[in-house]
């Protein structure tokens, strides 16, 4: 792939996008994205991705604007379908849905500035760790584009969303934190070890629990309390069905570290 690398160490694949100079999505780095989680999502290699960029300047500047411009003027290029030439966004939403619907939990390492698309990048992530140098925006409103306010209010809540998105201001990581977006920010230097940390403790799990418990949480988030927990109880009915639900179990009561079979 000529944009985006990945990388596979105990368990834990590393996601990287690098589109010099600023990391902006283009049809091809949006493909690759999309090909790289659908990949990993039917893959028993990794139970955990981590998707970050290079650098500590700026983690994904938003949608290359040419190639936007040429998508929305029905211009076809390389890879381009009929699909394209009647829905030009739909390339964009099945590469964000790739992340979203992955079944394996991804953590975003911020590194830098998230911009439009990039920040929806970083709220269809399950967890989010940040540098101190990251900032968070959807300055779409400035170039004549909308688009990332629903993803931004699952971060920060609708009148944040709204005070962003009208102004198009870019906002630090120390304030995701406050309001409970991001789960820790770091010095640079430390960004991608406690990344990895993060990921190393959870791919301890089960990968199957990991799986149907995402699938679990992605379904309830939107549900009101009872239905939602009613659907929780039903996978709690298949996670037990398998070996390794049993495993977990023995594993904990035994204080020894489980064995995990794909069973």
């Amino acid at each position: 792939m000529q944009h985006v690398h990945t990388e596979i160490r105990d368990r834990v694949a590393v996601v990287t996008l690098d589109r010099a100079p600023v990391n902006a999505l283009d049809s091809v780095a949006i493909r690759e994205l999309t090909a790289t989680f659908n990949a990993l999502a039917r893959s028993t290699e990794a139970s955990v991705i981590v998707l970050t960029a290079p650098g500590d300047r700026l983690f994904c500047a938003g949608i290359d604007l040419n190639d936007s411009a040429r998508r929305h003027a029905r211009t076809p290029a390389e890879g381009d379908t009929t699909l394209d030439l009647l829905d030009p966004g739909a390339v964009v939403r099945e590469c964000f849905w790739s992340i979203l619907d992955c079944p394996l939990p991804v953590i975003a390492a911020v590194n830098g500035k998230a911009i439009g698309a990039g920040l929806v990048l970083v709220a269809c992530c399950d967890l989010i760790i940040a540098s101190e140098n990251a900032t968070f925006s959807v300055p779409e409103i400035k170039v004549g584009v909308l688009g990332g306010a629903r993803h931004l209010q699952r971060l920060v809540g609708p009148f944040k969303t709204r005070k962003m998105f009208f102004t198009g201001e870019a906002v630090p990581a120390q304030e995701f934190y406050r309001l409970g977006a991001v789960e820790e920010v770091v010095a640079p230097e430390k960004l991608m070890d406690a990344a990895l940390g993060l990921a190393a403790s959870i791919a301890r799990n089960s990968p199957i629990g990991l799986r149907l418990g995402k699938e679990s949480l992605t379904r309830v988030e939107d549900l009101g309390l009872k239905e939602g927990y009613r659907i929780e109880q039903d996978y709690t009915g298949r996670v037990t069905r398998y070996n390794d639900s049993t495993e977990a179990r023995r594993a904990q009561m035994e204080k020894r570290d489980p064995n995990w079979t794909w069973s």
